[in-house]
């Protein structure tokens, strides 16, 4: 799509009469590819999209529906004609099938797999084998394999038929199927045509295991230098690969689904979805959320009397809170991000908390100091520019300890930290800060 996204949105929408060139639409419809053309869709509210959908040529709908996201896809997937769908499903396979199948209705998906030949349903039950977050549910079976006594000649003969995206490599596999040997494809063609196969190929090179986690196969795909790597299941049967495309895509979604996580959100909720399915999907978070605000109240309520006599510990409280805040968050995001990679065990554990411990001491002195520094020359008070120093060192020590413990706990106790860490971070942040800041401003300031 020649257009750059934004321009071509604001097309769709402010154009009343898009449409009405229906060979110039389709023409610039045909030019673009599937994901431009998903990432457009998506962005578009719904009576757009459909319009949209219903002007992209059949032989494309197929394809841009794989690469959206499972809430505006089902929109599309229930707008269109049930007579369509023969037609989309002509060249459906596996990997098609265990995309779609979350969004298809019970109907859709029957036909979708009566669609698929003897070998793509066989390929699918396999793959139906392992969790959505296994590798083996998303392996590739397109790659180029030969058995263990072929040779050169026979290797050559094949790259000459097909050459799947980012194949560098010929697996070997024996006689059972189970993988062997790796042959780099960019050798073949300065070796006698007799020469076998096994004489030429890479030593330890490195293969995944078909239960292993996505997005840590993903990183290792990524990191390989390889175009892809070889999948086995538990015997050492060769059953697929994974390519970098296929990898970054993991990665991708993997990194959305945190993000979106963080907040209490789906990664593939609609940007125009039903106002009240959203509502809803956020009242859970936002009710969470109230009720550790609540917490906080309750642990202010408890000095109630010292806030009236000292106006400025009421002024000055936000200043806590959002310190303890920041602090926390930043230690939180990089040990989330630790545990995901698998980097952080019970191990290191203990010099990551010496760590942030540290570094949390190292900046509480300094905004100590400088809050502390402030307060005094805005209130005229050494007393409350000391209380509000000792606060925030306190706190920023406190938020860097929860910031480790936090992850770490929910991890252990399988709660994604990425969905429920930050408001339990929030509100040890706050009652710590506003207990010490309080509590202290009772025994030094009444």
């Amino acid at each position: 799509m020649s257009e750059a996204l934004p321009d071509r949105i604001e097309e769709v929408i402010i154009q009343s009469d898009l449409y009405s060139n229906t060979s110039d639409t389709a023409t610039v419809l045909a030019q673009a590819d599937e994901v431009e053309l998903a990432l457009l869709l998506e962005s578009l509210p719904i009576q757009e999209r459909i319009i949209l959908w219903q002007t992209i040529p059949d032989y494309k709908k197929l394809d841009v529906l794989i690469e959206m996201r499972s809430d505006p896809r089902s929109v599309l997937i229930h707008a269109t004609e049930p007579e369509q769908w023969d037609v989309l499903f002509t060249d459906i396979d596996a990997e098609d099938l265990l995309e779609l199948a979350d969004s298809l209705p019970q109907e859709l998906f029957e036909r979708a797999y009566t669609a698929l030949d003897r070998l793509q349903k066989r390929y699918y039950t396999e793959a139906n084998q392992y969790p959505e977050d296994q590798i083996g549910h998303w392996t590739s079976h397109d790659f180029l394999v030969l058995p263990i006594n072929a040779k050169v000649r026979d290797a050559l003969r094949l790259i000459r038929r097909e050459m799947p995206r980012h194949t560098d490599m010929i697996f070997l596999i024996n006689r059972s199927g189970y993988f062997s040997k790796a042959v780099p494809i960019a050798k073949l063609h300065s070796l006698p045509e007799h020469l076998p196969l096994a004489d030429v190929s890479l030593d330890d090179f490195p293969i995944i295991n078909a239960t292993e986690e996505g997005q840590l196969v993903a990183k290792e795909v990524l990191l390989s230098g390889f175009g892809a790597l070889p999948v086995v299941d538990e015997n050492q049967k060769l059953i697929g690969r994974i390519d970098v495309t296929a990898a970054a895509e993991l990665m991708q979604e993997y990194y959305e689904g945190q993000i979106m996580a963080s907040a209490g959100m789906d990664e593939n909720e609609d940007l125009f979805s039903p106002v009240r399915k959203s509502a809803k999907a956020r009242a859970i978070w936002l009710g969470i959320n109230l009720l550790t605000a609540f917490m906080a109240s309750a642990f202010i309520g408890m000095f109630e009397d010292t806030i009236q006599q000292v106006v400025a510990l009421a002024v000055l409280m936000p200043v806590v809170a959002s310190m303890g805040g920041i602090a926390g968050s930043q230690t939180l995001t990089l040990i989330i991000r630790g545990l995901a990679l698998k980097q952080v065990t019970s191990a290191n554990v203990g010099a990551l908390l010496a760590k942030e411990s540290k570094v949390g001491g190292l900046n509480g002195v300094i905004w100590a100091v400088v809050i502390g520094f402030v307060a005094l020359l805005w209130f005229n008070d050494p007393l409350l520019g000391m209380v509000i120093g000792i606060a925030i060192f306190l706190n920023i020590v406190a938020a860097a300890l929860a910031g480790v413990f936090v992850p770490v706990i929910l991890d252990k106790y399988k709660i994604d930290p990425a969905l429920s860490g930050s408001v339990i971070l929030t509100t040890v942040t706050d009652i710590v800060g506003f207990v010490a800041f309080l509590g202290l401003g009772t025994i030094f300031l009444i």
